[in-house]
């Protein structure tokens, strides 16, 4: 089984966007990889926190969560470039963070 980039950290990160007490699981996809649960709805709301002008933690908490993304193909469903056009500067950050993901991901398996 391998377990996706970041899967732990996003386990402490993902539970900022539900109750105190409440623990989300990871799960095993049929491929064997072991992804968090939560990061598109943390995602999300660090998306709105982004907007709203916070940085720094925010910024590495979206870039932490690209690998689990391009794993439960959020990006096969809205494309990288979908991600960076448009007004929202918080979906762009992110757009831009997974095409740079993505190009180092290509280099490495070149």
């Amino acid at each position: 089984m391998s377990e996706i980039e970041g899967t732990k950290q996003l386990a402490n990160i993902n539970q900022k966007v539900i109750e105190n007490g409440q623990v989300l699981p990871s799960v095993k996809l049929k491929d064997g990889s072991q992804v968090q649960t939560g990061t598109v709805a943390t995602m999300l709301h660090n998306i709105q926190l982004y907007n709203t002008g916070e940085r720094g933690v925010v910024e590495q908490e979206l870039i932490l969560a690209i690998p689990t993304l391009f794993k439960v193909g959020l990006f096969d469903l809205f494309s990288v470039d979908e991600w960076i056009q448009g007004e929202n500067q918080g979906r762009k950050f992110v757009g831009e963070q997974a095409k740079e993901y993505q190009n180092k991901q290509n280099v490495a398996a070149k």
